[in-house]
This record gives C-alpha cells, sequence and structure tokens, in this order.
C-alpha cells in the first residue's frame, strides 16, 4: 500500500494534463518549451548544487554509462528492425535508456532500502540527469523528423540552458560557493514546479495519441528493453564492479524504473516519434506497480 501511494500522485498529475488538454485543447509544444528552456536548467542547478561529490561517484558514474551504452546498442538493433529507423531509432533510445530514477526512484529506494540506499539513489539521479541533458538531448534532435547531422545534435546542445545550469551547479558546489538565501529560494520554487510540468505535458501528449501512430510491436520492444533487458544489463554489470550487496541492489532496481519522463518532452520539442515515447512512458510507469515490487523483492 505504501508503494501504491508513492505512485499515485504520478498518476494525479498525468490525470490533470489528459483532461486539461481534452477540455481545453492547450498548445502543447509552448508548453513543453517553457519547461525545457525557462524551469529545467534550475532543477538541473538545483540537482548538482546540493549533491556533495564522493568516491561513490565513481563506481556509479561507471554503472551509468555502461549501462547507458548497453542499452544504446538494444535499442538500435531494436530500431533496425523496424521501418523507418532514423526517427524510430532515437525514439527507442529516448523510451528505452532512460529511466525515472529521480522523482519516481529516489523516494522508492528510501522506502525500500532505508537512508544509505536513498543517498546511493540521489548519487545516481545526478549521473543520470547529466546523461540525459547532454546524450538524450542528442539523440532527440537526431531523431527530428526535420532531420539533424552531427553537428546538428551537438549544436543543439550546447544552446541548451540545461547543459549550463549543470555545469553552473557543479562548479559552484566543488567551489564551494554559496548562493544568497532570496536568491535560491526563488530558484527552489521554480526547480520544485519543474517535475510536475513535464509529467502534466505528459498527460496533455496521451490526450492526443492516436492507437494507429503507435504499433503494438514497437511499444512491446520499449518495454522488453526497458523492464527486462535494462535490470539484466544492470545485473552484469554491478557483477563485473564487483559492487557490495546494497549498491548493486539499488542500482539494478533504478535500472527497472519505467521510463524517465523528461524524454516526453524532449520528444515533443524535437518531434521524434513523441506519441511512441509518451506513451512508453504512461505504459511503464503503470506496469512498474507490479514490476518493480517485484524487483525489490528479488533484490532484498
Amino acid at each position: 500500500m505504501s508503494f501504491i501511494l508513492i505512485v499515485l500522485p504520478v498518476f494525479l498529475i498525468l490525470t490533470v494534463g489528459f483532461i486539461g488538454q481534452r477540455v481545453l485543447d492547450l498548445d502543447i509544444k509552448s508548453i513543453s518549451t517553457a519547461a525545457l528552456y525557462l524551469m529545467l536548467p534550475f532543477l538541473a542547478f538545483q540537482t548538482f548544487y546540493e549533491n556533495e561529490l564522493n568516491l561513490n561517484y565513481l563506481y556509479i558514474v561507471l554503472f551509468c554509462v555502461s549501462l547507458l551504452f548497453g542499452l544504446i546498442v538494444v535499442s538500435f538493433l531494436a530500431g533496425k528492425m523496424t521501418n523507418r529507423p532514423q526517427t524510430k531509432t532515437p525514439a527507442f533510445i529516448l523510451a528505452g535508456a532512460f529511466m525515472n530514477s529521480g522523482n519516481y526512484g529516489v523516494p522508492v529506494i528510501l522506502f525500500a532500502f532505508g537512508e544509505t540506499g536513498f543517498q546511493y539513489a540521489v548519487i545516481m539521479m545526478v549521473i543520470q540527469s547529466l546523461l540525459m541533458n547532454t546524450v538524450g538531448l542528442y539523440f532527440a534532435a537526431k531523431g527530428s523528423k526535420k532531420g539533424a547531422t552531427l553537428k546538428d545534435s551537438l549544436i543543439t546542445i550546447l544552446k541548451m540552458p540545461v547543459l549550463y545550469g549543470s555545469i553552473a551547479g557543479l562548479l559552484m558546489q566543488i567551489g564551494s560557493v554559496s548562493v544568497p538565501d532570496f536568491l535560491y529560494n526563488g530558484m527552489t520554487l521554480i526547480a520544485s514546479a519543474t517535475i510536475p510540468t513535464i509529467m502534466l505535458v505528459l498527460g496533455m501528449q496521451l490526450a492526443n495519441i492516436s492507437k494507429k501512430d503507435v504499433q503494438l510491436k514497437e511499444l512491446s520492444a520499449v518495454l522488453v528493453i526497458r523492464l527486462v533487458a535494462s535490470p539484466i544489463i544492470a545485473y552484469a554489470i554491478t557483477v563485473l564492479l564487483s559492487l557490495d550487496s546494497l549498491l548493486s541492489s539499488v542500482l539494478i532496481v533504478l535500472a527497472a524504473m519505467p521510463t524517465a519522463a523528461n524524454t516526453t518532452m524532449f520528444a515533443v520539442q524535437f518531434d521524434t516519434e513523441p506519441d511512441l515515447v509518451s506513451f512508453s512512458t504512461l505504459v511503464t510507469t503503470s506496469i512498474s506497480i507490479i514490476s518493480v515490487p517485484l524487483m525489490i523483492m528479488l533484490m532484498s
């Protein structure tokens, strides 16, 4: 019951966005742009500014990079099996390679593994945030239906304020530079509103999905990547790195989390199969009510 109570707020926000879009027919792209350019940089800054670097970062960085590489390979193979690999492959990577290790994963880990597990989860959230806001943005831009070269995709990343928010937070944390309270309080308010806004965008996008735009075989491929392949690859990496039992359990459970909500915003912004990505987020989040407790039982 406690786990369900953690998940319910997510579905409440999704429902508000879904109903709001049905009733008001809002411009999703404008709201997505505001979240991506005006709000997400503050969340990225806060994430890196508040979490102190330590040795565990090194092990979790190795884990996250290895996991991402493995999932990109699997997603690439899945995308090549479709008829439109140019757009579908990046969409598979967005939906399959990036998990909701932050606003979903962190409270679940706190509930299941206590304070020490929670600290590990926060570190992974920080690293995943960096990877999503660089590698994830690259594939979102690469998969745009307008077409994008390698140079175009890299230029897109360099234009994104979230990258500079992350760098600023990291540098100020390393340099022990304090932000005045009156300024930081305002930044915190914006950062706190980011995830709910992203979830609203997801709910709004779901209201516009047409069944013909999401094929069952494509959705099934994403589900296998996110909920099956990801924890299996994660387990193999923890064995290779010889991580301790608690850290291994936390990382494997986080690897089994549903698709990150941020990927929907990226997909909407760059028109990278937004229906497939957003529907994958909804379905994996729904299934996680069963799959994540099972994974926790296996790792406990």
